[in-house]
């Protein structure tokens, strides 16, 4: 949805692997011998067409469609995919110029060529969609092609983060004669250009993945097939896991689930658990519609409050990190504002923020979380949040759920007074922690104008191409979201994968936005 100084060998690799059996790693490798490689996932997409993702669904898209730059195994910076070159034309970084390779075709073999690929952008732009990635195109001015191979990107201003974007799912390429200019695509399936056809899709259950004979890119794929099986809980992958019903686990591995599956038991017979440095990061939103979370204080009070180690603890059993700014720590620019500006939790200090403003009652607040798409665990933590603002005495709770797809909706309408939101990079740069949130338009739903980081922070930090330059303005943008407590941040996530031991691949499978890229997984065939 954005990942990013781990800058860079940390944020996409795996950095350590713990053998709950106790075996070697090493193994010849086979590509299809035993049928489909079988993933689950507790993050089901929301829609198959892209000019309405900005969430999980960029899980599935990766490997299926295409884009024009994207990661090859190890690197942290974008690279020719769909293109056969990239670059800035100008010192400016105001024009971005794309060769495409020839001979690409979609999925049906229809071409894919420089018209398509602006097509498929405008595309994006023309729907608007309030759940769409439009977001991440604000520095684009327009589109062209020379012949059917080069594509010329012009922006308004200078972002040296645009190839960043480019590769991210979000951009994906799809056929102009299957994708409507102005609509949302009707038809089920999918017509990619990507590693693999979509060959079956039951929403919410599984998606069968099959090679594509027609892709040309960077991908090597050492499978045939991957069948990937979405759950409703952790617990119920993890049954799916031990009693070989699937292989392995890529998103929503609960907590307990994951202590339990680094001890060496019987059940575990077999099993690997792979952990690695993570960038997804876990927040609250305010949403100044509502009277209450409009306000300043209740927003600091709150802030005040919040206990995230007792989080990370009691919760999450350590396998997450209290987070105290909305840029990750491993990040170029990460700092810990709230810390700085808040302290260790005090109930006395919340309180004198809320009598300095008048408000001497207790404070009602709705949060609502969503039940199916962050894990089991997400329940368990917002029921630890109304404990801990409950017994303040300061506040009175009230929990509200939804699934998924539902929540979307209610939150672009903007229904939610305080909400839960989850974040993995689009791309391993700050400005992905930072752009995405404020603005008119943004990820969240809620207008956040913010004007000393959209009008000057944003734009001075993106005329830089070494992003190691852009400290000082992400520093004083995150000071800038503290002293607004629009945004809350509680935690920064790790990255779990638990598989059989027969199974290689998954310590490379995770590109820099932490996608799982499923022609990295293959079967050993011998020990």
């Amino acid at each position: 949805m954005f990942n990013r100084n781990r800058s860079l060998q940390q944020m996409a690799a795996i950095v350590s692997i713990s053998l709950v059996a106790g075996c070697s790693l090493l193994g010849e490798e086979s590509s299809d011998d035993a049928g489909p490689i079988v993933v689950g996932t507790t993050s089901a997409p929301s829609t198959l067409d892209p000019a309405a993702a900005w969430d999980g669904s960029w899980e599935l898209f990766r490997n299926i469609y295409q884009t024009l730059l994207s990661y090859p195994n190890g690197a942290t910076s974008p690279q020719p995919d769909a293109a056969k070159s990239c670059t800035f034309t100008d010192a400016t970084s105001r024009t971005y110029k794309c060769e495409l390779r020839e001979g690409l075709t979609f999925s049906n073999g229809d071409p894919l060529d420089a018209k398509a690929v602006k097509y498929s952008i405008d595309r994006i732009r023309a729907i608007n969609a309030a759940t769409g990635p439009n977001g991440l195109l604000g520095s684009l001015e327009s589109v062209e092609t020379k012949g059917s191979l080069q594509v010329l990107f012009r922006l308004k201003e200078a972002d040296a983060t645009f190839p960043f974007v480019l590769a991210t799912p979000g951009m994906s390429l799809v056929d102009p004669d299957d994708y409507p200019a102005k609509g949302l695509r009707k038809e089920d399936g999918i017509v990619g250009s990507g590693p693999y056809r979509l060959q079956s899709y039951d929403e919410g259950k599984q998606s069968v993945l099959v090679r594509n004979d027609n892709y040309k890119g960077l991908a090597e794929r050492k499978n045939d097939a991957v069948t990937i099986r979405y759950f409703q809980d952790s617990g119920e992958m993890v049954k799916a896991l031990r009693g070989h019903d699937i292989d392995i686990t890529y998103q929503g591995l609960a907590a307990d689930d994951i202590v339990a599956l680094d001890t060496k038991s019987a059940v575990n017979e077999g099993l690997q658990l792979i952990e690695g440095t993570g960038s997804n990061i876990n927040y609250l939103v305010f949403n100044p519609k509502d009277p209450w979370s409009d306000k300043l204080a209740v927003r600091r009070a709150v802030a005040q409050v919040v206990d995230r180690a007792a989080i990370a603890h009691e919760v999450y059993k350590d396998t997450v990190e209290p987070l105290y700014s909305m840029v990750p720590s491993g990040l170029t620019g990460h700092t810990t504002s709230y810390f700085d500006s808040f302290g260790e939790p005090s109930k006395a200090k919340a309180r004198e923020i809320l009598t300095k403003a008048g408000i001497n009652e207790t404070v009602p607040l709705t949060l609502w979380y969503t039940t199916d798409r962050y894990g089991s665990d997400t329940a368990l933590e917002f029921k630890e949040i109304k404990r801990q603002l409950d017994t303040s005495g300061l506040f009175s709770v009230t929990l509200k759920s939804r699934p998924w797809n539902t929540y979307v909706v209610g939150y672009q309408k903007g229904e939610y007074p305080v909400f839960g939101r989850g974040w993995a990079p689009d791309f391993p740069d700050p400005d992905n922690f930072v752009a995405p949130f404020v603005g008119d338009q943004n990820a969240l739903g809620t207008p956040y104008p913010a004007k000393e980081i959209t009008q000057v922070l944003l734009p001075r930090s993106r005329q830089e191409s070494d992003r190691a330059n852009v400290v000082q303005d992400f520093e004083e943008a995150q000071q800038v979201l503290v002293e607004d407590a629009r945004l809350l941040p509680l935690w920064q996530g790790k990255q779990y994968l638990a598989s059989s031991e027969d199974v290689s691949g998954g310590e490379r499978s995770l590109d820099p936005s932490t996608i799982m890229m499923m022609w990295e997984l293959t079967r050993k065939t011998s020990w």
